[in-house]
């Protein structure tokens, strides 16, 4: 009875998105609305010696002109509800703004000019006098490399076999270091929050990946219940990873609301961005792989150190997966981080997987060519049947198959050895490829279901949609299982009055709250059997809830469909006018014993003018493995997505530093460089659908980071390949090649 999943659909979204009608943070109205502007500090660490403000208070409708010397203290920090596996915190200590005098990074707030309209607070921003005693700041992440240690979120793994030794032996050796720049996420809509108290509630509109965070994060900033806080976040126009954390924003703009007993708007300038959320960290490798002649890995030791704020620690798994791709019997995975004077990294798209896999899936490729192995062969030869890490079997796992797939649509057939050795006319010609990899994850999840007796259904849970098409795979989920046509199906996200859901990061959406909604179907379907099965003349007397399916306002037997009941008459013969289930799923006990993983494939043609070396990437192909699609063509646009952005991580993006005052020199979309349509070529994603009862009742596993991972080693290989030029540190840029 497939009625919706696996078949295509445009977004139910899509209409109110391109007329308007779709409400982002900052468009939420209030009356008597008041605006703030922050103003941001020029040093990068030290403390505020004088603040003066009074040309700027008596500036034309200026209200309020908040600083440390008279904003509120926020209460105690709460910790983080829910952060990605292995990057918890015990205690949310994330940057609170106009706390002290004290300034831990430049661009760091130093206070919020309130005023009647937009514009006059921003010009009275300019007339706030700030002076600073300076202390000598450090936001070089090579100069404190040494300084690098184990994070205290609890002990590192331990090595696997003796790599050690395993490595001194070990007939062929490559060995490189490999470096990412600190990049920022760019996302379409700036972060904004509108904040209204009426008394000691607090209702609040903010761009969120994570409602229930941001509610936690602002009752203990105002020590108020809990149940005092709503949260509204119905649209996010981007966000991956940049709106996980409540940010320093809504604290700030409910107590400027509070103060004031008035709403307030404060939304970031795109500037405010760079040092408003963080970013992924500046990124030092070191891999080491051993192998036999024949290419089978015999050691593996990736050792990272990335940077994080001086105020608090922040990891994001560099090496995590590392442990997994490949069956290596002796490995080494570490991670270390060392402070800086910016602000906190956070989770950045396929966050640790695409830093690390861009230096692994370089080395695999490096240590092809000190073997005069195909790169590709080289993989199959390591491919692991089972997680090397743990031994235990994989859910289901199609790499090899997209790798299959991926050479023949490709032609990977024809690629000559030898770097150099293929040309478009005066171009250099290189193809590469690289292996991604992402964790099945799924967290616990909530979501509620009214089925009305008029053949409508509404559907609510609080998780976000930040792009992916939440709210159409979700739709897609319920209609299928409630026998509904979609567009009786209306689902509702984004909001604490709705049951609690993971935040959207990890690529866990679909398969926590969309088996939260299929779990809510069915108990919907075993009420209704129950309420009709009172009945002595019910056809379906015998049935269990397993037995039967709805379709088209029908109960009916899956076996023998011409036995059924009308769902309309038995909720009316029961005086109902609708039925509500809410259902929690977790991820089950069986999940235990498996490997729970996403895979890819990606191959990738660059063409480079040898004297000018600039490189396009004209061709990619990559190959998805996981589980099964629910929404092809959303599914595909995500892995176009992932595909682009990792080009632009390839090629463009770094967030450059003046290290002299510790100061990003190009937070603007001017200068931060992200692809355009000229940059973006053929880009063809293909999925290897999965059978997978183990992940999740949907068998559905993430796909939204998968996207990226493998794509910016699978250039650099490529940009090898054509120029025999090994480019070790992101982005490849044409001085690099020159």
């Amino acid at each position: 009875m497939t009625r919706y999943i696996g078949k295509e659909m445009s977004r139910v979204d899509g209409v109110a998105k391109v007329t308007g009608r779709a409400k982002y943070a900052a468009e939420f109205r209030a009356p008597n609305l008041a605006y703030g502007f922050i103003v941001l500090g020029t040093i990068a660490k030290g403390r505020i010696t004088e603040i003066d403000t009074r040309e700027a208070e008596s500036s034309t409708g200026v209200i309020r002109v908040f600083t440390h010397l008279n904003a509120p203290k926020l209460g105690p920090k709460a910790s983080h509800e829910q952060a990605p596996p292995r990057a918890t915190e015990e205690q949310d200590k994330s940057f609170r703004a106009l706390q002290s005098d004290r300034i831990y990074f430049n661009m760091q707030p130093v206070a919020l000019v309130v005023a009647e309209t937009y514009e006059q607070a921003r010009y009275a921003s300019r007339l706030v006098r700030v002076s600073y005693n300076a202390e000598k700041h450090q936001t070089d992440t090579e100069a404190v490399r040494e300084r690098a240690r184990v994070p205290s979120q609890g002990p590192p793994p331990k090595p696997r076999g003796n790599p050690e030794e395993a490595m001194r032996v070990a007939p062929v050796k490559v060995e490189a270091e490999y470096r990412i720049p600190i990049e920022h996420h760019n996302p379409m809509e700036p972060h904004a929050a509108v904040a209204v108290w009426e008394g000691d509630r607090l209702t609040i509109f903010d761009k969120s990946q994570e409602v229930y965070n941001v509610r936690k994060h602002l009752a203990s900033s105002f020590n108020v219940p809990e149940a005092n806080v709503s949260v509204t976040s119905p649209y996010v126009g981007g966000a991956f990873g940049s709106s996980l954390r409540p940010n320093y924003y809504p604290s700030l703009t409910a107590m400027a609301a509070r103060e004031l007993k008035r709403p307030i708007k404060v939304v970031y300038t795109r500037t405010q961005m760079f040092t408003g959320h963080g970013y992924r960290p500046y990124t030092i490798q070191r891999v080491t792989l051993g192998a036999e002649r024949s290419g089978k890995l015999t050691a593996m030791i990736h050792d990272v150190v990335h940077n994080t704020s001086t105020t608090e620690e922040f990891t994001d798994n560099t090496t995590g997966f590392t442990r997994q791709v490949y069956a290596c019997p002796n490995l080494r995975a570490t991670e270390k981080i060392t402070g800086t004077d910016l602000n906190t990294p956070t989770w950045m798209r396929a966050p640790g997987a695409v830093s690390g896999m861009f230096a692994l899936e370089s080395a695999m490729d490096e240590l092809a060519y000190a073997l005069k192995v195909d790169p590709l062969e080289l993989r199959l030869i390591n491919y692991a049947e089972v997680d090397p890490e743990s031994g235990k079997p994989f859910s289901s796992k199609a790499l090899r198959e997209c790798y299959r797939l991926g050479a023949e649509k490709f032609g990977w057939k024809d690629r000559k050895f030898a770097p150099r050795s293929m040309r478009d006319g005066r171009l250099l010609v290189g193809w590469g490829t690289a292996t991604g990899v992402w964790g099945a994850f799924q967290m616990p999840a909530t979501a509620r279901i009214t089925l009305r007796a008029d053949g409508t259904a509404h559907v609510a849970s609080a998780t976000s949609d930040i792009g992916p098409g939440t709210y159409t795979v979700i739709t897609i989920i319920a209609a299928e299982y409630l026998g509904l046509k979609a567009e009786q199906v209306q689902f509702e996200l984004g909001d604490t009055k709705f049951p609690r859901a993971p935040a959207q990061g990890g690529s866990w959406t679909t398969a926590s709250v969309g088996s939260a909604v299929h779990g809510a179907a069915l108990a919907i379907g075993a009420r209704l059997l129950a309420l009709a099965n009172r009945e002595e003349s019910s056809p379906l007397k015998a049935a269990a809830a397993s037995d039967v399916e709805m379709l088209d306002g029908r109960l009916r037997l899956k076996s023998d469909p011409s036995k059924f009941v009308n769902v309309a008459d038995v909720m009316r013969r029961n005086n109902l006018t609708e039925v509500t289930e809410t259902f929690e799923a977790k991820p089950s006990v069986e999940r235990k014993k498996y490997a729970t993983l996403a895979h890819g494939a990606q191959f990738v043609e660059v063409k480079v003018d040898p004297d000018l070396g600039i490189i396009r990437v004209t061709r990619a192909i990559e190959v998805t493995a996981c589980g099964k699609i629910i929404n092809p063509k959303a599914s595909h646009s995500q892995e176009i997505g992932g595909v682009v952005w990792g080009i632009g991580m390839a090629l463009q993006e770094a967030t450059e530093i003046d290290h002299r005052f510790g100061r990003i020199m190009n937070p603007n979309l001017q200068h931060y460089h992200v692809p355009v349509n000229a940059d973006i070529h053929e880009i063809e994603t293909l999925f290897v659908e999965e059978e997978d009862q183990i992940v999740n009742p949907l068998g559905v596993k993430g796909m939204g980071e998968l996207g990226m991972v493998g794509i910016p080693a699978a250039i650099a290989n490529a940009v090898f390949h054509a120029t025999g030029r090994r480019i070790r540190e992101l982005p490849i840029t044409p001085d690099k090649l020159l």
